[in-house]
């Protein structure tokens, strides 16, 4: 009854409860635009610099990290891949050998290169390797070719059919010199893996350095990649602590780590004061509301209404009000949001050369994370409720008989 009571007391004054309910509606709304793409940005750009270079957790030799040198590499094991496969959260393990060298070709200079030797059905299963290709394909079965990163082709100016000469140092101080066909061209949607990456088969990069049965890393494919931690304290208590260390992309990307943490304080400090405009808002309303309803509460109490059904009468009518500018301004974002997150905004002008300064894709997707709308959304109605409480006290305060002389 008193709830009821409440709803109709809203719309006594309709201009002023729309005018209430359109500030929360509108400031929820562009803190839910400007979250949503804060933080649409860093999965794209997570998601993207992990794919392209290290996945989400590696099992390594003891500081192979640090000097990411072939004398620092492990030794090929099927039984131990059996062991680590029997643990429920590991979806898969990709072996991976990585080196370095300089990378030749009739048309251009010499140019750094990094190499990369890998299984290819796995690859092309977990991460979508297969995907990128823009001209040409992967390797054949049969066939001993690569595929170079798109802006590496470009800067060697070579295309499909031509030959690239790879020069640099295997294993062990043996040379690793040799002539490989160009089998495709692919875009590696991160800009500087684009830059210097050549695939090989594991067997061919391996038999160029010298590294028979042997690998940087083994990749792990997480059930959840949410919850690393679990799963690298699992794979550590099967391991020889001695041979093997295991590293998640966060160990490895320190300084990616701390550029979104320091541009995400910096939208946390631009939605405080989002907050705080509101709060001001809010509480002008609710200031307003009582002291031009002093009359009305002196008379309500005189005439034998308590004090607590008034004030949660009162109380309750506020809190409609939050909730209806709430859910409006999450209707407002949903469309926004979801055409930015299927269509994402093209950076230029500039903008998309810082992006691949960072290593990330020229472009600005929004998030769907619902966490967004419950965490902003409980925000505001928390900052409603709290500053509601104003005309909680002024009611059990109010003098009836002062109030009715206003």
């Amino acid at each position: 009854m008193l709830i009821k009571i409440a709803w109709r007391n809203i719309w006594r004054n309709k201009r002023r409860s729309l005018i209430t309910m359109a500030s929360v509606a509108f400031a929820l709304f562009f803190a839910l635009i400007m979250r949503s793409m804060q933080l649409g940005t860093y999965d794209q750009a997570y998601a993207s610099v992990i794919n392209a270079t290290t996945g989400y957790l590696q099992i390594q030799a003891p500081g192979y990290w640090e000097k990411q040198s072939l004398e620092k590499s492990i030794r090929q094991s099927d039984s131990l891949q059996a062991k680590l496969l029997q643990n429920d959260q590991v979806k898969a393990l990709l072996p991976r050998l990585e080196s370095f060298g300089l990378l030749a070709s009739a048309e251009s200079e010499t140019r750094p290169g990094f190499l990369r030797g890998i299984d290819q059905e796995l690859e092309f299963e977990y991460f979508g390797l297969h995907q990128k290709i823009v001209a040409g394909s992967f390797p054949k079965p049969e066939q001993s070719a690569v595929v170079l990163a798109e802006k590496l082709a470009e800067n060697l100016a070579l295309k499909v059919g031509d030959s690239l000469v790879i020069i640099g140092q295997g294993y062990q101080g043996m040379s690793a010199n040799g002539k490989f066909l160009i089998s495709g061209i692919a875009d590696l949607k991160n800009p500087e893996a684009n830059k210097s990456t050549v695939y090989l088969k594991l067997k061919d990069l391996q038999e160029l350095t010298g590294a028979y049965q042997r690998l940087s890393a083994l990749v792990v494919v997480p059930e959840n990649k949410n919850d690393l931690i679990a799963l690298k304290q699992g794979l550590q208590s099967q391991l020889d602590a001695q041979a093997y260390t295991i590293l998640t992309w966060r160990d490895m990307m320190p300084e990616l780590i701390q550029a979104m943490e320091a541009d995400s304080a910096g939208g946390l400090a631009m939605l405080f004061i989002l907050y705080l405009v509101i709060g001001f808002g809010v509480f002008g309303t609710i200031l307003m509301l009582t002291s031009e309803r002093m009359h009305e509460f002196g008379i309500l109490i005189s005439l034998g209404m308590s004090r607590f059904r008034l004030a949660f009468t009162t109380y309750m009518e506020t809190t409609l009000l939050a909730l209806l500018g709430v859910l409006s301004g999450s209707l407002l974002a949903l469309p926004i949001t979801w055409y930015y997150h299927i269509n994402p905004i093209q950076l230029g002008d500039g903008m998309d050369k810082m992006m691949e300064d960072y290593g990330m894709e020229p472009i600005i997707p929004f998030s769907l994370n619902p966490s967004i709308w419950l965490n902003n959304g409980g925000a505001i109605l928390l900052i409603c409720l709290i500053l509601s409480f104003y005309a909680v006290v002024s009611i059990y305060r109010l003098q009836p008989v002062k109030a009715m002389r206003q």
